[in-house]
């Protein structure tokens, strides 16, 4: 394969995977908003911010910068702790003891 058609792959598929992740976080988003349950919100919460980590990813490899690889681990960082948080407030009630 040569370095134009290898370049021209990549390209397209980086820009499928952005169009479907984009898809896939306008569903998640959908998801929190309509509910009907709050553990429905909280995996639509989940699936986005999932999402929109790997969006930015996507982005990263498409530029060849490092700084958006440590977005993303910022990104899934605050997602997991917000997640956390959600599920304790699901359980308990309250998310401070």
């Amino acid at each position: 394969m040569s370095p134009e058609t290898a370049t021209l792959t990549l390209g397209l598929a980086l820009s499928l995977a952005q169009g479907l992740l984009a898809l896939a976080m306008a569903a998640a988003a959908l998801r929190m908003l309509a509910g009907p349950r709050a553990q429905d919100r909280v995996l639509g919460f989940d699936t986005f911010y999932v999402n929109a980590m790997l969006l930015v990813v996507t982005f990263g490899i498409r530029s060849g910068s490092d700084l958006y690889f440590e977005v993303a681990l910022v990104i899934s960082l605050l997602g997991f702790a917000g997640s956390v948080a959600f599920a304790k407030f699901l359980m308990r009630g309250e998310v401070i003891e």
